[in-house]
């Protein structure tokens, strides 16, 4: 039954930010789910889905509706051991299993593909959704489909990698974003004791070797969790540069037109599709916002990495909100470029 506590979303995201639900079910089996998101829709309730709360910005005023907290579990390989002689393994996780959990039990069984991808935070349901990725790895190279609860059809439904429309920080479930329920997803692995081809140049570095080359899946975890460390991208709740949604803004990919607009040291990374990718983080900078930015309230840019907007420790939701517009619209004045955010926003608008 939900729980009418009205219990505090802050106490339940990585900004710390986010007034009360008005009702709260804890989901610890797929099951528990769909009868909670069932029965709210029956009742025209509003509902949202919780996973770690790394991904989210909600209002001061909290949620009116049912939050369904996803705390199922479960690591489930489709063999326990092969040797490092079989194809490939496929690996069921549970929506609710932590994240970078799953990556350090990949890490530890010889799984390979997921390994540059320690240390983001959230749980696995949310990975498909955004098709997390860093450090040249994305989910979507290693997910093979993905099981749903379809709120329209009522019933689960599995989608194979391919009809998952994944793309830079996209999926159909982040297109359609009322309508499924991750409940678990399915990744196949290759077994190794050497990561994948390491495919960014700071992790290269890091690692002592050339871009497209391998090292231990170890040392790989180990040398993401450094650098993420050294950008605040790792939670610690007695840094308040980890206070934070990660990256606020996505990459910009801009029009030929928009690129030869920039100035020439701008980034610019040609797509297959004739866009041209560039950082965020360097418009903002050179926008004139650095680390530690903010303006007069009690959130600021990380002091480790302008991406990051950070809750200082007493800071509001709508305080968080103004300084993400200063920099949006900051950037959009000086080089034409408009941020787009990627954390999801509840109750609230940018």
């Amino acid at each position: 039954m939900p729980d009418p506590s009205n219990r505090l979303l802050a106490d339940h995201t990585t900004l710390r930010l986010g007034g009360p639900a008005r009702a709260w079910v804890r989901a610890t089996t797929e099951q528990e789910i769909i009868d909670a998101v069932s029965g709210a829709d029956a009742s025209s309730t509003p509902v949202l889905v919780l996973g770690g709360g790394s991904n989210l910005v909600v209002a001061d005023d909290g949620f009116e509706g049912l939050v369904v907290e996803v705390a199922t579990s479960g690591i489930t390989p489709d063999t326990d051991d092969c040797d490092g002689v079989c194809g490939g393994v496929m690996v069921r996780v549970a929506a609710g299993e932590g994240w970078d959990d799953f990556v350090a039990t990949a890490v530890e069984r010889g799984w390979v593909g997921v390994e540059a991808l320690s240390g983001i935070p959230g749980r696995v349901g949310a990975s498909p959704i955004q098709n997390v990725g860093a450090y040249g790895q994305d989910v979507a190279q290693t997910i093979a489909s993905v099981r749903v609860w379809d709120r329209t059809l009522k019933g689960v439904r599995t989608f194979a990698a391919a009809d998952c429309g994944f793309g830079y920080r996209h999926s159909r479930f982040k297109a359609d974003p009322s309508r499924h329920v991750v409940l678990s997803v399915d990744f196949q692995l290759r077994p190794g004791s050497l990561g994948a081809p390491v495919a960014y140049a700071e992790l290269a570095r890091t690692l002592g070797v050339e871009a497209g080359q391998r090292a231990p899946l170890a040392e790989v975890r180990s040398a993401v969790l450094g650098l993420r460390a050294g950008k605040g991208m790792v939670l610690d709740p007695t840094d308040h540069d980890t206070w934070s949604a990660g990256s606020f803004f996505t990459n910009p990919f801009l029009t030929p037109e928009q690129a030869d607009a920039l100035p020439p040291d701008a980034p610019r990374w040609p797509q297959p599709d004739g866009t041209v990718k560039s950082s965020a983080a360097w418009l903002i900078e050179r926008a004139g916002f650095a680390k530690g930015h903010d303006i007069g309230g009690r959130a600021s840019l990380s002091t480790k990495h302008t991406l990051a907007l950070t809750n200082r420790g007493s800071a509001t939701t709508a305080e968080l909100l103004a300084l993400a517009r200063a920099v949006r619209d900051g950037v959009e004045q000086a080089f034409g470029v408009r941020l787009v955010n990627e954390p999801v926003l509840v109750g609230c608008t940018l």
